[in-house]
């Protein structure tokens, strides 16, 4: 028997290409873009709001525009990760995200036109839009990704949402350079150009087959699973992911697609419910936003001048995706567990560093240093572990019928942990100053040991053998006697197969 790919095949990974420029890239992008712009859309408000009332704007009403602007892309992103499970249902994964182009472009049209038109009113929409797709994105591209690889690649496969999505923070970073989209004539532009990864999408992506797991399992379509298979791992080499997949099916035994509330009441997805709700709230409260807070700050008690800062920054932004690339590469190898833990635990050990540099920053002249040093640190980290690997598990850790459900609820804890902690993050560093990585260290801690005590390692099994895995966590002593039924249930199948002949 031929050893296992190391590499995916080139259909393989320029699929993951395909989903990635359109799905996880968006969010990373409009995150980052919005950014650059922010003097000149106050400007544009302040206009706006002389012309069309003949007064000017009050000071406490521009900070409510301009908070609205940039906090409906949450509420968009919300719910899109409600919608996102249900269309990936409905249309197949691919089609839910070539349809999820059609709001990126829209999206892209309304923010476009603000401007020239004089209508603040179409940028808010466009931003909530944009939100949609953004969160359909995050919800639908690990789904197909985790889908379509083989079990021995699917970390690193898997990892290609986390690539995207930090390259798409870097990108939006360089074209918001005043340099090229940054400038006060261009940022209408700037907020539109999310519809060319959409294009890029519905260019590429229907050259591509629908995830085989999906035609099989929840369409039923042999025909076409076998001939996706061959599409992705070639005419010899597809029986072994045939064969795991009618595995699957037969273990469902023709179970729907479950809905999130159902989640809720199933003492067999019980454990990997509490992880996925434990790992999405861990990565969001895990003291990142308290880090891009103080990085302007922190680079410019170094002595780096104002107007270069932005071009520091791309360093962040160009860490958070080497580390993407190198936890692809790692996660296969070293597999889940080590590299999460250790992410949080680092992040921990950098959480002090910066409590203490940070409390010091004016006493020795070489304490910024560390802390600037500290601030990458970090961000390598977050990206080595949490960053990563936390949509990893959500594919790995539930079977077909409850995994975009389960992503579903992912990204709608998610979202909720991104606006709340966006909307209290500034009172918490108001009151607390540079002791607010007290509270991120504590957090970092207590999900790193969670994760030793809970969730099992994941490489090189099938979806399969870790529900297996969980099945001693979510039923105990009565594992034995579920496996004892459902290989009374494999036995009449095959005794039925044989009469039918």
């Amino acid at each position: 028997m031929a050893p296992p790919q190391k590499f995916p095949s080139w259909t393989l990974f320029l699929a993951v290409c395909a989903v990635g420029i359109g799905g996880t890239f968006q969010y990373g992008y409009n995150v980052s873009i919005i950014n650059a712009p922010t003097q000149h859309i106050h400007r544009f408000l302040n206009e706006t709001w002389a012309s069309r009332y003949h007064k000017e704007l009050n000071p406490d009403l521009l900070t409510f525009l301009w908070s609205v602007i940039a906090s409906i892309f949450s509420l968009g992103g919300l719910c899109g990760a409600l919608i996102g499970g249900s269309m990936a249902i409905r249309l197949g994964r691919k089609g839910a995200l070539l349809m999820n182009n059609i709001i990126a472009i829209l999206a892209s049209v309304l923010m476009g036109i603000s401007f020239p038109t004089g209508l603040f009113e179409l940028l808010i929409a466009g931003r909530f839009l944009i939100g949609i797709n953004s969160g359909v994105g995050l919800c639908v591209q690990p789904l197909y990704i985790g889908e379509v690889a083989p079990k021995h690649l699917r970390g690193g496969m898997a990892m290609g949402s986390s690539i995207f999505l930090t390259g798409g923070i870097l990108a939006g970073q360089i074209v918001g350079l005043r340099e090229l989209l940054g400038g006060e004539a261009y940022w209408p532009l700037l907020l539109s150009s999310s519809c060319f990864p959409a294009f890029a999408q519905l260019l590429f992506l229907p050259w591509f087959p629908e995830s085989p797991r999906y035609l099989l399992i929840d369409r039923g379509d042999e025909l076409r699973c076998a001939k996706a298979l061959k599409q992705f791992h070639g005419s010899s080499e597809y029986q072994k992911e045939m064969e795991d997949i009618q595995q699957e099916c037969f273990a469902l035994n023709g179970e729907k697609p479950r809905k999130p509330w159902q989640l809720f009441t199933d003492r067999a997805v019980r454990w990997q419910l509490i992880i996925v709700i434990v790992m999405t709230m861990g990565q969001q409260l895990s003291g990142i936003n308290a880090i891009y807070f103080y990085a302007t700050y922190i680079f410019e008690q170094a002595g780096i001048l104002a107007e270069k800062i932005p071009y520091v920054t791309l360093g962040t932004g160009a860490c958070e995706c080497l580390t993407a690339l190198t936890c692809g590469l790692l996660i296969d190898y070293v597999g889940r567990r080590y590299l999460i833990i250790g992410g949080y635990l680092l992040m921990t050990l950098w959480s002090i560093v910066l409590t203490f540099s940070l409390t010091y920053q004016e006493l020795y002249s070489w304490v910024p240093y560390v802390s600037m040093a500290s601030i990458f640190a970090f961000i390598l980290s977050f990206g080595l572990g949490p960053g990563g690997i936390t949509n990893t598990l959500t594919a790995e850790i539930f079977v077909q019928s409850s995994r975009p459900a389960a992503y579903m609820i992912a990204g709608t804890i998610s979202w909720i942990s991104f606006f709340t902690i966006g909307m209290l993050f500034p009172f918490i560093v108001n009151g607390l100053k540079q002791y607010c990585f007290v509270v991120f260290l504590l957090e970092c801690s207590l999900v790193a040991a969670f994760i030793f005590v809970v969730i099992p390692e994941t490489k090189n099994r099938s979806f399969l053998e870790i529900k297996k895995e969980f099945d001693k966590l979510n039923f105990g002593r009565n594992t034995k006697k579920k496996e004892t039924e459902l290989y009374e249930r494999r036995h009449l199948h095959d005794e039925f197969l044989k009469i039918s002949v």
